[in-house]
């Protein structure tokens, strides 16, 4: 009896939908994974690196690189490029650590809610700094100078270098530290030596800080140079 055999073609078997599904569920997954690492990273160091602001801290970052995104990384590490400061609008830096090292730069911006000084009234230069001179408004520090005065205490008793308009924000470079000894003023010099003190009086010739140099012409027209200190102290030290 005859049989006839009939053969078939070669077709390349179809994977079955299910291992499609799977294998690309598994890329996709690997590339969600690299990008939730790397904002996490993001947000561990911006958490980290703003607690001790001086305010209610909320940031937004902005969109990240394509290459970091795609790009397989075991090891992120965030880092503030230089000139850069965690305030305002601001960029940070990431490094890959491997498997291959690359860096990109992600721009950020950052608030801080919060109290600042504000000048209450016109300062004139020269001026000692009262609770009346001031007030305090809440804003968006990140939005101010670095140098924002934000505490009351950072501006009672200092002197107005130049002279202020009513309702500015008060900075730190625009008031001097409060005078311990003022021109003119009576003081008392303590001369001290190897093995001695010797107390004297005369008169400033300068206003001066806590710690700076001021001069001093004693009762006998002789000028000497000494360290201002508070209660009109001035030390001279040979």
């Amino acid at each position: 009896m005859n049989t006839n055999t009939v053969t078939q073609p070669w077709r390349p078997r179809a994977k079955p939908p299910a291992m499609l599904f799977v294998l690309l569920l598994s890329l996709t997954s690997g590339a969600a994974r690299a990008q939730t690492s790397l904002s996490e990273a993001i947000d561990d160091y911006l958490r980290q690196q703003t607690q001790g602001l001086p305010g209610k801290v909320s940031y937004t970052i902005g969109q990240l690189d394509q290459y970091a995104r795609l790009t397989p990384c075991n090891n992120f590490a965030p880092f503030l490029p230089a000139g850069s400061r965690l305030w305002g609008n601001t960029t940070l830096g990431i490094r890959c650590l491997g498997p291959t090292r690359w860096s990109v730069y992600v721009p950020v911006q950052i608030k801080v809610m919060g109290n600042y000084l504000v000048t209450a009234r016109s300062l004139a230069a020269g001026q000692v700094v009262t609770p009346t001179d001031v007030s305090t408004q809440h804003g968006d520090l990140g939005s101010l100078p670095a140098s924002a005065l934000t505490d009351l205490s950072q501006a009672l008793g200092r002197t107005v270098r130049n002279g202020i308009a009513s309702g500015q924000p008060l900075r730190g470079e625009q008031l001097t530290a409060a005078w311990v000894v003022q021109q003119g003023q009576s003081v008392k010099l303590l001369s001290a030596g190897a093995g001695f003190i010797v107390s004297n009086e005369g008169k400033a010739l300068n206003n001066a800080a806590q710690g700076q140099v001021v001069q001093v012409r004693t009762a006998s027209g002789q000028v000497v140079s000494g360290l201002a200190r508070t209660g009109g102290v001035v030390e001279v030290s040979y």
